[in-house]
């Protein structure tokens, strides 16, 4: 996801919107039936199953085009795309436009009352309360679906109606760049998780990052049937940026359940770049500060929900504090360094030792200042 982060049709603006300001309450379309957009000849499979994909973007005008020709690029027909600008300033609200006025049935474009920047989270919510599907899919402005995606995954949940999300392997991708020294960092992490496999609810709050260490999937990885995403209720407003997927994976993972596909189908293109929101948020030095403030939010909403579980409660408490080091040690409060470090080292040992060696490490990395000679 771009930090900018980065569409005649249907143009929803601020007149013609209900109760985006906030998800609680937000409306949803009834769910069509029938075809969307699937014709005789098209080559394209066809399903009675509308799936809604929106993409949210901020100033993305050097990789939306490339998104939203991968949706079209799709082997499954029956989507309808929604563009959700969240107050872009360059290109790229001209390029959305361009493509709901050349495909009016099947592309429509949104934007916050007067063009607002609203934050990811509060445009994906938006996003949302328009969606028509029975599924729906988030992908990112930067990155690129594989065109197998929706027929595969909608394949996936139509198998398992137990199921409320699916999600399968992603690409790392650093060779968009055409650079020689990227054709070969190309990776798929693997899903870390026992795969082709419906995990019930909390299981994955505890396996996957950020409690757990397995790496979690990208918002682009998801298909979500429509009803989960309204008991979720949707992505959390108060994260404009990182971790408002995770925040919204978590209500997930505690309320419903999840199929982790096999690791061989990988359907996304996860773009690396020095202008994502995780690579600004680090070189900035907001990281851990951004996983603190997570941490502490999911603690309240495990409290308001009444969630007992005694493996999730262990994980958050030695996450907390694990990021509470590492977040005064980002701004140099090295008493609170040492105060947490004391309690980690009572409460958590082996936590303890992780987070010490880490630090250890970072201090011998930093570059040291040359002593003055003495005159």
């Amino acid at each position: 996801m771009l930090q900018s982060y980065p569409a005649g049709g249907t143009r929803w603006t601020a007149a013609y919107q209900r109760t985006h300001a906030s998800f609680k309450g937000a409306w949803f379309p009834a769910a069509p039936t029938g075809r969307a957009g699937c014709g005789p000849g098209s080559g394209k499979m066809s399903s009675d199953l509308l799936v809604s994909v929106i993409i949210i973007f901020l100033n993305a005008e050097r990789f939306i085009e490339e998104a939203i020709e991968s949706v079209f690029a799709q082997t499954y027909d029956n989507w309808e795309l929604l563009l959700v600008d969240d107050g872009s300033t360059d290109g790229s609200t001209q390029t959305a436009l361009g493509y709901t006025e050349r495909y009016p049935r099947k592309v429509h474009y949104l934007e916050h009352p007067e063009h607002q920047n609203r934050g990811m989270s509060a445009s994906r919510n938006l996003g949302i309360s328009h969606t028509r599907g029975d599924y729906i899919a988030f992908l990112d402005a930067d990155d690129v679906w594989l065109e197998h995606k929706l027929q595969q995954q909608v394949a996936i949940l139509n198998s398992y109606p137990e199921a409320s999300v699916v999600y399968g392997n992603t690409l790392y991708w650093h060779s968009w760049t055409g650079h020689p020294e990227d054709i070969h960092r190309d990776s798929m992490p693997g899903l870390g998780a026992q795969v082709n496999t419906l995990f019930e609810p909390p299981t994955l709050l505890t396996l996957l990052y950020p409690l757990g260490s397995v790496a979690p999937p990208s918002p682009s990885a998801l298909l979500l049937r429509r009803r989960a995403v309204e008991r979720t209720g949707g992505f959390e407003e108060d994260f404009r940026g990182m971790y408002e997927d995770q925040a919204f994976l978590s209500k997930a993972y505690l309320k419903e359940p999840v199929f982790v596909a096999s690791e061989s189908e990988c359907w996304v293109k996860y773009r690396q770049h020095p202008d994502s929101c995780f690579a600004v948020m680090k070189r900035t030095g907001q990281s851990h500060s951004a996983r603190l403030f997570f941490l502490n939010w999911l603690a309240e909403y495990l409290s308001e929900q009444g969630v007992k579980d005694k493996e999730v409660w262990k994980l958050l408490r030695e996450q907390r504090r694990i990021a509470r080091v590492r977040a005064y040690a980002q701004k140099r409060e090295w008493k609170q360094v040492i105060r947490y470090l004391l309690v980690l080292l009572k409460c958590h040992p082996l936590a303890f030792a992780r987070a010490y060696r880490k630090l250890r490490l970072r201090a011998q990395l930093r570059p040291r200042s040359r002593p003055r000679k003495s005159r």
